[in-house]
């Protein structure tokens, strides 16, 4: 497969942070999308970011002796102060806490800023409080960088996925923003987005 790094003036990069792009067709390529007429599912999901060229939406960089660094989902991006930042880096650090069944993080537009919110399931018979609050910013502020610390870290009963169980984070981030969810039909519990509405907590 022609696995490319491209920045954003879609040209192919070596040792930079770039889009994993396929240059080129390949044999597993999917050629339409169920239930999706005109393309427009299809093309909007791999090919609007580099027309004519597949986007697989993960950050790589292909370093100069051939090796390739996967960094994550590009669209799992926060950018706080203008800081890149990976929600990958903030899960596997909250994954060590036996307290927190799940979570999810987005971008919360803030004050001509990006402001992250951390929703975290919490595990049975557990309660988000205080101090469990501070166990997880302790976390993730030892583990990353100050920076990766969440503003907001609010409970939820559920989070939304895929049915191919990934966590819908764009998703989550429209629904906190009043914007519409187009892709419901891609989820396995579109139902849990209802929580993440009109929530108080996100005002202030």
């Amino acid at each position: 497969m022609k696995v490319e790094a491209f920045n954003a003036q879609g040209k192919p990069v070596i040792e930079e942070l770039g889009e994993l792009v396929c240059s080129a067709p390949f044999p597993s390529m999917p050629l339409y999308f169920w239930d999706d007429p005109d393309q427009e599912k299809y093309l909007g999901a791999y090919f609007k970011s580099f027309p004519g060229v597949w986007c697989h939406g993960d950050f790589i960089k292909i370093t100069e002796n051939g090796g390739v660094v996967i960094y994550g989902r590009s669209d799992a991006t926060l950018n706080p102060g203008g800081v890149r930042i990976g929600t990958a880096d903030i899960y596997r650090q909250v994954e060590t806490l036996p307290e927190i069944a799940d979570s999810i993080v987005v971008g919360q537009d803030w004050e001509n800023d990006v402001r992250i919110i951390l929703f975290v399931k919490p595990a049975a018979g557990v309660r988000l409080d205080d101090p469990l609050i501070n166990k997880i910013k302790k976390t993730i502020r030892e583990n990353t960088t100050p920076r990766h610390v969440p503003a907001k870290i609010l409970p939820v009963a559920d989070i939304p996925y895929t049915i191919n169980m990934k966590k819908v984070e764009l998703a989550v981030r429209n629904v906190i923003h009043g914007k519409p969810v187009l892709n419901k039909d891609a989820l396995a519990n579109p139902e849990a987005l209802d929580l993440y509405k009109d929530l108080p907590d996100l005002k202030s």
